[in-house]
C-alpha cells in the first residue's frame, strides 16, 4: 500500500451526539458538546489527513491536486478534475435536522451562476449556492435511524390530515383530496409553507392539540403525531412542522438505507448512519430551522412525485460484498461483512479511488506485499494506483467502502 490511516475530522453542530462517534472512535463518553458528523475525504472545508509511512500528516486535498491520475484513476482524473466527487461521513443524530433539498447539477450551475451574477458573496447568509454541483446523498442505518423523506401517497396524506380533529385544519385536508396527486401536494405544501406568521400561530396550536389527542386514543397514525409533536416542541412556530406531515415517516433498521435524489425533502430525525454525498455544500433549507429559507428557490428545486420511499439493504456483488446502488455517478457505498460468522476475505477490486471505514469489529488489509490493520473507527484511503486489497477478519467484522459511482 501507498498510504496509511487518514485522520479525520469531527463536526460539531448542536443536534449532535456526545456518545456515538466518540463511541466509534475509542474515546471517552459523553463528549463535553455534541459530536455530529465524522468527515471522510477532501471537502475544501476539512479534508481527511493522510498518515503516512514516516508519520507525518498530509492533507488529501494536497494529495490530490498534485497527482489526480495516480490518485484517481485517469478515468475519474478526466471527469473530475483533481476533484474527490464524493464525502463519505458518519452521522450522529441526536435532535431533528432541518427540513431541506438539494438541487439536481443543472439547477445548482443555474443557481450558482445567477447568484454570482446577482453579487450575492459567497458567505453570504442568504446565499443558496455555494458551488455549481448537484448534491445527492444515501444514508445507511448503523443504529435504528428515524427520517422523514419524500412526499407520501397523497390517499394516505388524506386520512392523516382528516384523522386530526383540528377544525380549521379540515380545508386544508379538502384541498389535497379534491387533487390527490402531485399537483394537489404542490398547491397543499405551497399553501402551509407560505402561511403568515398570524395564521400559523393560530393553526399550528390546534393542529399539536389533534396530535396529542390521536396519540392518546391509539390512532393509526401514532408514529407520525409523535413525530408532529416532537418537532413542534423543538421548533415552535415553525412552518415546516405542518409541511412534515406530507412526508413518508421511516424507521431504517441497521444495514438498511435510502437514497435521496435532487429534490427529495427530507430531514434525519435520530440515530446513527453512514452518510455518503457528492462533494457540494448546496442546501435549500425547507423548515426547522432558524437559517435562510427561500420558498421561491425551494419550490423550483422541489420534487412532488409521491409514494414509498424504496428502502435498500444491499444487493450482493460478491462474497461479503453488498453495494448499495443509485445510478448516480458521484459516488457509490458498499458493505463489507467479513469474519469467522461471514466471508472468510473479501477481495476489493478496484479501478478508482475508494476510502475503507471499520463500524465493527477489525479488519487486516493486505495486498500480499503489505498488510494493515484496520481497527473499529479507523479508515484509509486507497488511491487509485494502488493493487487489489484482500480483506480478512479474526472476529465478525464490518466495513464501508466509497467509491465513485458505477457509470
Amino acid at each position: 500500500m501507498t498510504v496509511d490511516l487518514l485522520h479525520n475530522a469531527v463536526r460539531a453542530y448542536a443536534w449532535g451526539s456526545r456518545t456515538a462517534i466518540a463511541e466509534l472512535l475509542g474515546r471517552e463518553v459523553p463528549t463535553p458538546h455534541p459530536e455530529a458528523e465524522l468527515w471522510m475525504g477532501a471537502h475544501p472545508g476539512d479534508p481527511s489527513r493522510v498518515v503516512g509511512p514516516d508519520g507525518e500528516y498530509r492533507s488529501l486535498l494536497d494529495m490530490l491536486t498534485d497527482d489526480p491520475e495516480g490518485q484517481l484513476g485517469t478515468r475519474h482524473a478526466d471527469r473530475w478534475g483533481s476533484r474527490l466527487p464524493f464525502l463519505l461521513k458518519v452521522l450522529a443524530a441526536d435532535e431533528p435536522l432541518s427540513l431541506q433539498a438539494h438541487p439536481s447539477a443543472e439547477q445548482a450551475a443555474n443557481g450558482f451562476a445567477a447568484e454570482d451574477a446577482a453579487g450575492v458573496p459567497m458567505d453570504s447568509p442568504v446565499r443558496n449556492y455555494k458551488d455549481p454541483s448537484a448534491k445527492p446523498e444515501l444514508i445507511c442505518a448503523l443504529t435504528e435511524f428515524h427520517a422523514l423523506a419524500g412526499f407520501r401517497e397523497p390517499e394516505r396524506t388524506v386520512a392523516l390530515l382528516r384523522s386530526l380533529d383540528a377544525p380549521d385544519f379540515a380545508p386544508y385536508a379538502e384541498l389535497l383530496a379534491a387533487q390527490p396527486d402531485a399537483s394537489g401536494l404542490r398547491a397543499l405544501f405551497t399553501t402551509l409553507i407560505t402561511l403568515p406568521q398570524t395564521a400559523l400561530g393560530m393553526l399550528l396550536p390546534q393542529v399539536l392539540d389533534a396530535c396529542v389527542l390521536h396519540v392518546k386514543e391509539h390512532g393509526e397514525f401514532d408514529l407520525e403525531c409523535r413525530t408532529i409533536l416532537e418537532l413542534g416542541e423543538a421548533y415552535p412556530g415553525d412552518a415546516g412542522v405542518l409541511a412534515a406531515l406530507l412526508l413518508n415517516r421511516l424507521v431504517l433498521q441497521p444495514g438498511e438505507a435510502i437514497y435521496l435524489p435532487a429534490g427529495n425533502l427530507h430531514a434525519y430525525l435520530h440515530g446513527t448512519g453512514v452518510e455518503i454525498l457528492a462533494n457540494s455544500d448546496n442546501v435549500l433549507r425547507c423548515g426547522l430551522t432558524p437559517k435562510h429559507v427561500d420558498v421561491p428557490e425551494l419550490m423550483r428545486v422541489l420534487d412532488f412525485r409521491c409514494g414509498d420511499m424504496p428502502v435498500q439493504s444491499g444487493v450482493r456483488t460478491s462474497p461479503g460484498l453488498w453495494a448499495y446502488r443509485t445510478g448516480c455517478p458521484e459516488f457509490e457505498l458498499s458493505r463489507i461483512e467479513v469474519g469467522p460468522s461471514a466471508s472468510a476475505e473479501v477481495r476489493v477490486d478496484h479501478s478508482g479511488p475508494q476510502i475503507l471505514l471499520c463500524t465493527r469489529g477489525r479488519a487486516r488489509l493486505s495486498t500480499g506485499r503489505e498488510s494493515l490493520v484496520l481497527e473499529r473507527g479507523q479508515s484509509v484511503w486507497l488511491p487509485a494506483q494502488d493493487p487489489a486489497v484482500v480483506v480478512t477478519a479474526d472476529v465478525d467484522t464490518q466495513l464501508f467502502r466509497a467509491t465513485p459511482g458505477v457509470e
